[in-house]
């Protein structure tokens, strides 16, 4: 430290702890993803199932297709990668949850030990078994509805969803491809909802002459709009309307409902994010033989040995650049929405391997057609996709143009909700962006008792963000039914002080490699699900590559002899004596020492800590411990 420098520092409040467990902190619904990861690791895999469940009302299927913004978080990310955290939740739900053939239940899991970070509200009540007269509809069966009408049976409400498929998942189950999300786990998910005494009334849209004043006559207290961003956006392009272009999400609804499109065997997807990436690994495997080369009334006579055969010769084909699919997007690579969450670069980098190619950095100018059917796509070189402000500002060099031949071109350039079967006597607000307006604090929206969420209310995100708000709008409408204000979760804490003499992190964990397993590339076909679930000793080998962010070196000041060995021995040099008087903020020192006298202060750098416990293990005094912290946040 030059001479006269001063240290910057803080002093640290139970808050803290919590905010620096930055899986814990990023999740919408508040899992404790770390404490779930290190459970694993240890071999508690029915604890982890019931810390990865109890705040999360469609777990199961987090565990295959959640965007896990845990990850993003995660620090190990910043060291290498991030640990496998929504593969490790998918580990313990296919033992324990719904799906499973042990299914662990409710109450056993709400009634289970805390660390689970829930903020699920009334888990005493379901348990005592408490029952509300008053009834609420859900509108909509997607992972806000999902979430919402599990949270209000929990709370013992009669609750109807009203779902206008004629099954449940919203765009789960129709715009998620299944070899992502196998469509029974989103039916065992929905069963465990169903068990609470929650009714869905499938193929019942809201249309004028049935919307929201309708529903609200049949005698219910209170609404909830989760309709979702079922409508895809447009492009005003020349040729546009011609055969041959049509729309990611509308393309994705019918396959997933099992209709067969015609889509030729050069496809072009203009777009940059997940639903561009699922539209092109489907269109993939579209042109394979067994989902759109066999005419239905022929399906029932192909035998296995010939299926074997057309799909060695369509994989062929592939190879040899018959089939071709190609990603065009706006923004450079780095740029690409899909880039931003470590399941959409690990979805991307699939993508190429099953032969998708990308364009980025390029825009659409103009369709060309023949004879009324695309026969390719115009494009411009884009420049620039953000002005210096951030804001969406793309700039074209008209000098650099070229053509893509296709058969089809699927546009995957964002999403609306269809709000079409709201009429005026619904008193309802929409904002010009086209959803639904919200108080953003409560999701109320500007008739008393209707609230909203997910895509309806917010641009379109994430599954698990869709479900926190359905958390969030289960507590708002309790407080309402109630005539309460929404209160603010609670947090309680646990320190747990760990054996020194036994502390220690896993061997070599800090050189173990991120690691999913997947089916082989040459096996890959048709709506088979590419992601595995983990054998045992990978699963934990993968949970020990977690941090432990929950836990901390506890410095007690009183006990301590200034020998300098806890410094001497981190090897991360994140441990620090200094004087008081070389700190910035004087606050920090604050009751500490007595006027005129001079002390010492223990500097811990959390960002750098590998939890390796030396300092605690060579402290001589016991004046540095290691306690982890556990949180839970509690509706009361």
């Amino acid at each position: 430290m030059a001479s006269g420098a001063k240290v910057d520092a803080q002093a640290r409040d139970l808050w803290w702890f919590r905010r620096n467990v930055p899986c814990l902190e990023a999740c919408p619904v508040k899992t404790d993803a770390g404490r779930y990861v290190q459970l694993i690791a240890e071999g508690r895999f029915a604890e982890a199932y019931r810390v990865a469940r109890s705040p999360n009302p469609i777990a199961s299927i987090c565990g295959h297709a959640c965007g896990a913004p845990c990850e993003d978080a995660c620090r190990r990310g910043k060291l290498d990668a991030p640990v496998t955290i929504r593969a490790l939740k998918r580990f313990v739900n296919e033992q324990f949850g719904p799906e499973s053939l042990s299914h662990t239940t409710l109450s056993a899991v709400l009634a289970g030990d805390m660390g689970g970070g829930s903020t699920t509200p009334g888990h005493g009540e379901f348990l005592h078994g408490a029952r509300r007269d008053q009834a609420v509809a859900v509108i909509g069966a997607g992972p806000a509805g999902l979430a919402c009408a599990h949270d209000l049976g929990l709370l013992g409400y009669k609750v109807t969803v009203f779902e206008a498929q004629p099954h449940p998942g919203g765009m789960l189950r129709y715009g998620i491809p299944t070899y992502r999300l196998p469509r029974e786990v989103i039916d065992k998910q929905v069963e465990e909802i169903e068990a609470l005494g929650v009714e869905f009334r499938y193929q019942t849209p809201l249309r004028p002459g049935f919307g929201i004043e309708e529903i609200l006559r049949l005698g219910h207290q209170a609404v909830f709009i989760a309709v979702g961003a079922s409508r895809g956006r447009q492009l005003q392009l020349e040729g546009g309307d011609a055969d041959g272009v049509i729309n990611a999400i509308d393309y994705l609804f019918n396959i997933n409902r099992g209709y067969r499109l015609g889509i030729g065997r050069r496809v072009v997807v203009v777009g940059g994010g997940l639903v561009a990436i699922d539209a092109a690994r489907t269109a993939m495997r579209a042109m394979l033989p067994g989902l759109a080369a066999i005419p239905p009334d022929e399906e029932a006579a192909v035998e296995a040995g010939t299926m074997r055969v057309a799909l060695d010769a369509a994989r062929e084909a592939a190879r040899r650049g018959a089939l071709e699919v190609v990603v065009v997007s706006l923004e450079s690579e780095r740029e690409m929405p899909a880039m931003r969450s470590a399941q959409g670069r690990e979805e991307l980098e699939a993508a190429r391997e099953e032969g998708v190619s990308l364009m980025p950095g390029w825009g659409p100018r103009r369709v060309r057609v023949e004879n009324g059917r695309v026969s390719g796509l115009e494009l411009v070189r884009c420049v620039r996709t953000y002005d210096e402000a951030g804001r969406f500002r793309p700039q074209f060099d008209d000098n650099q143009r070229k053509t893509v031949e296709a058969e089809t071109i699927i546009l995957a350039v964002g999403q609306a909700p269809d709000l079409s079967f709201l009429t005026p006597a619904d008193g309802l607000e929409v904002t010009p962006a086209g959803t639904l307006r919200i108080d953003p604090l409560t999701l109320a929206t500007s008739r008393p008792g209707v609230f909203a969420g997910g895509d309806a209310a917010f641009p379109p995100g994430l599954l698990i963000t869709a479900a926190g708000q359905g958390k969030l709008a289960a507590r708002s409408i309790h407080a309402y039914l109630r005539g309460k204000p929404l209160g603010e979760p609670r947090m309680h804490v646990q320190v747990e002080e760990l054996p020194t003499d036994t502390y220690t992190m896993a061997p070599r964990y800090e050189q173990i490699a991120r690691d999913i397993p997947v089916v082989p590339l040459d096996r890959r076909s048709g709506i088979t699900e590419i992601e595995l679930r983990y054998p045992e000793a990978e699963a934990r080998a993968q949970g020990q590559r977690c941090l432990y962010c929950h836990i901390h070196p506890i410095y007690d000041g009183t006990k301590c002899i200034l020998c300098n060995r806890c410094v001497d021995i981190c090897p991360e040099h994140c441990l620090h004596f200094v004087l008081e008087g070389d700190l910035n903020d004087a606050a920090v020192l604050e009751g500490r020492s007595a006027a005129g006298q001079t002390s010492s202060v223990f500097l811990y750098d959390e960002e750098i800590c590998i939890r390796c416990g030396l300092c605690a293990i060579r402290c001589p005094t016991a004046a540095i411990t290691m306690e982890r912290f556990r949180f839970e946040e509690r509706q009361e």
